[in-house]
């Protein structure tokens, strides 16, 4: 895989774990929450801290569940998304903004598992 710089995964996950970290400094500034805050942070920040690393893992296998885990970090970090929006912490317009981040994390990642899959049982089979 490539490294960070041309990579687009890794580029919007580290874009993405910005907004999250920019979230949580204000959901604990103006909010005063620091729990349903601090389950996004971990989670949003998780998802490019794996991607990281599964680029620059040793081998398939490593590539996968590193993988693996980003997508499940997406989609935990798309329920805490939609928790902060229908508990009112955050306006529609913004959960909105980062849910079309965080989708199009989510698509990206399963795609490439998919793939990995689908490689795994070609070889297995040939």
């Amino acid at each position: 895989m490539k490294q960070k710089e041309d990579n687009i995964i890794a580029i919007k996950s580290y874009k993405f774990a910005v907004r999250c970290v920019n979230l949580y400094k204000y959901l604990c500034e103006e909010k005063h929450d620091y729990v349903i805050g601090k389950q996004l942070l971990r989670s949003g920040t998780s998802i490019g801290a794996n991607i990281k690393e599964a680029i620059r893992g040793i081998s398939k296998a490593e590539f996968r569940a590193k993988m693996s885990i980003s997508l499940k970090e997406a989609s935990e970090s798309e329920f805490w998304i939609e928790l902060l929006r229908d508990t009112e912490y955050i306006t529609k317009e913004e959960a909105e903004s980062l849910l079309n981040d965080c989708g199009e994390l989510l698509r990206l990642l399963m795609s490439i598992v998919k793939t990995i899959q689908t490689e795994e049982k070609q070889h297995i089979t040939t």
